[in-house]
């Protein structure tokens, strides 16, 4: 029914979907001469077609769309974001140097190779890094510690994950093997089902790097183009995807609605590239110590500055052996 809708279109000068979708009703009336009923459904299956994936509603975020969330591993982190990371769209992890950010991306690798039961997705990580090399043995030493952080899934299901097997690790130098490492390499491991998770780590350095203050039109293009690509992969393969990003000075301790209530820095790139996040996350390090047994942490503090499911919140939190945990009460050592 719907080709011969379409057939009349080959006679005239509308040679795409786009082009279908672009016109108008009247125009598309006046061209194929089909009734205006015909034509809504022309109108109808042309934006199916353009649309890969169904909106997604409110009520849809609000709940999860697909019921999916990727767990930090630590439950009080966890209540703060209400389950964990959302499956579809981007989270951004904005802060200081030094405040912990790739700790929870490299969390969040060996979490989601738990079965969902466990809070994870059961495949591996695919994490990108564009600027330091990427911590290996902080890694090994979060996967010896397994078995302390996630103490609610049986020591037996720990041991018989091979966790340094499932994180996929790309170098990019420069913006095109970014690109080419998302189009690609990101797009086959998940494809085949080996991963479940992309973590960028940072994705501020190539853009800062290559372009030049006058560049900003351009680097704004390469900065949609980058997020359009994470959108789709993440939509496409219901996969959440951390970019870990780094900030900027700001000149006012006012309220600012895009960073911490009282924060001297703000999350790097701007609005172009706050319009592309779902959901925005900020470190800070506090000033203090935590202690517990022979381990001491500086304090740090993990705050939710949008989402469209989370109250604007924040929790205290510690950088262990085992990862990234919450911290409800500590003996404090103030400088």
């Amino acid at each position: 029914f719907f080709l011969s809708l379409f057939k009349p279109l080959f006679k005239v000068q509308l040679k795409s979907v786009k082009d279908v979708v672009c016109a108008s009703a009247p125009d598309l009336q006046r061209l194929t001469g089909l009734s205006n009923s015909d034509v809504q459904q022309l109108i109808t299956a042309a934006a199916a077609v353009c649309r890969r994936h169904p909106p997604i509603t409110a009520q849809q975020l609000q709940h999860g769309v697909s019921g999916a969330q990727l767990r930090l591993g630590c439950p009080v982190l966890d209540r703060l974001l209400r389950g964990g990371l959302p499956v579809g769209g981007i989270t951004e992890l904005a802060g200081e140097s030094g405040t912990g950010k790739t700790q929870v991306g490299l969390q969040l690798s060996l979490s989601v190779q738990y079965p969902a039961e466990h809070g994870g997705l059961g495949a591996g990580a695919l994490y990108v890094c564009t600027e330091d090399s990427f911590p290996i043995k902080r890694l090994h030493q979060l996967i010896g510690e397994q078995v302390c952080l996630r103490s609610d899934v049986p020591a037996d299901l720990v041991s018989s994950l091979r966790f340094s097997d499932h994180v996929y690790i790309e170098h990019t130098a420069d913006l095109d093997s970014l690109l080419v490492c998302l189009t690609r390499r990101a797009r086959l491991l998940l494809t085949r089902g080996l991963v479940r998770l992309i973590v960028v780590d940072s994705v501020a350095a190539l853009f800062r790097t290559e372009f030049q203050a006058d560049d900003w039109l351009e680097r704004n293009r390469q900065l949609l183009t980058f997020s359009s690509m994470l959108h789709h992969l993440s939509q496409e393969f219901s996969t959440p995807v951390l970019c870990i990003n780094q900030v900027t000075d700001v000149f006012s301790q006012s309220h600012n609605s895009m960073g911490p209530s009282l924060s001297t820095v703000s999350p790097a790139l701007g609005l172009a590239w706050a319009n592309q996040v779902m959901v925005r996350l900020m470190m800070s390090r506090l000033q203090g110590t935590v202690v517990r047994g022979d381990q001491s942490s500086a304090l740090r503090r993990l705050e939710v500055v949008f989402a469209p499911h989370l109250a604007r919140d924040g929790q205290n939190a510690a950088v262990w052996r085992e990862g990234l945990r919450g911290v409800e009460s500590w003996t404090s050592n103030r400088k």
